[in-house]
């Protein structure tokens, strides 16, 4: 039954998400359509980091964006201010990204780890707000231009928009990184063990599975993520700023876990590609710019509400 279930849900978001395609086309938003995807990628990436967390620890990770922004960071000032190579440069600032996040599963998370669960969400959201104001310290509040990693502009072409090789790359991660996620968790016992901690942590260790390492490796894998996601939108965005992927990705991104499904990885995909186009349809469309202020924002709030409203635990999400 469940897995029944896990299938029509999937039919479901994805005839959702193919008829608001089609009604797109039909009126003319195709260009909308083609940004919305793209945007969506990005939003999708951050949304895995935060799926990922909830998955394994039940933690609302408010920190997921400066995870990004600080490999973003280090990206910048290991080759543009340092002349460091892109690749040696990539690798710092997953690095970065990387030691950010454990520092925080360390000193911030398992102390706090029998805490109320609001409690978490509360300090990971003092964990975000601390970074960008160190990056606001340390660097200034000055726009900041990073060059994409593959440079053609015009490699595929989608209703006459010519897409680049850095877009596609976004695309790519995201559909490769949520295959191999949730490939790692069905399949293999290290992530079988993971979700065991989420669901039952004390028998998970009284089965010989150190919960503390595994929750260090977990975190370790989000700063990861973040770190992928940055760069790769990044260079899409042109510039950043401190807190960039925090103010840009990460409202719309927790928009689009909650829509394919906290505990689901593809519902993080499917989620974040109709929260983009959802996003560049209110952006485009004159019935909502002519009358509605900041439509994207609005847009992406309204569908949130309207997702908790009707089904909390998603498109993909299994009901508890």
């Amino acid at each position: 039954m469940p897995n029944f279930l896990a299938s029509r849900s999937a039919l479901v978001g994805t005839a959702i998400a193919s008829s608001l395609a089609v009604v797109m086309i039909a009126t003319g938003q195709k260009q909308a359509l083609v940004i919305g995807v793209i945007t969506g990628a990005g939003y999708g990436l951050v949304a895995l980091g935060l799926v990922l967390i909830y998955k394994s620890s039940g933690v609302f990770n408010f920190a997921q964006g400066e995870f990004g922004t600080v490999a973003v960071f280090a990206l910048f000032a290991a080759h543009d201010e340092m002349g460091i190579p892109l690749i040696p440069a990539m690798i710092l600032g997953l690095t970065a990204s990387v030691v950010m996040a454990l520092a925080t599963e360390r000193l911030i998370i398992r102390p706090l780890f029998n805490a109320p669960r609001v409690t978490l969400l509360v300090a990971t959201a003092g964990v975000a707000l601390l970074a960008i104001s160190l990056e606001l310290w340390l660097g200034e509040a000055r726009a900041r231009y990073i060059q994409p990693a593959l440079g053609r502009l015009n490699r595929v072409s989608v209703f006459d928009i010519q897409v680049s090789d850095q877009r596609l790359l976004v695309l790519a991660a995201l559909v490769l990184l949520a295959v191999l996620l949730g490939l790692f968790f069905s399949r293999t016992t290290l992530g079988l063990a993971i979700l065991g901690v989420s669901q039952e942590p004390v028998a998970t260790e009284l089965m010989g599975i150190s919960v503390k390492r595994l929750s260090s490796f977990i975190w370790a894998l989000t700063g990861l993520l973040a770190g992928i996601a940055g760069m790769l939108t990044a260079p899409v965005v042109g510039s950043f700023t401190p807190g960039f992927l925090t103010s840009t990705a990460l409202i719309p991104a927790f928009a689009a876990a909650v829509l394919g499904g906290m505990t689901s990885l593809p519902g993080a995909f499917l989620g974040g590609v109709v929260v983009g186009v959802a996003q560049s349809l209110a952006v485009s469309a004159p019935i909502f710019y002519e009358n509605i202020p900041g439509p994207g924002a609005v847009m992406v709030f309204v569908l949130l509400l309207v997702v908790l409203a009707v089904r909390p635990q998603g498109l993909l999400g299994k009901s508890t």
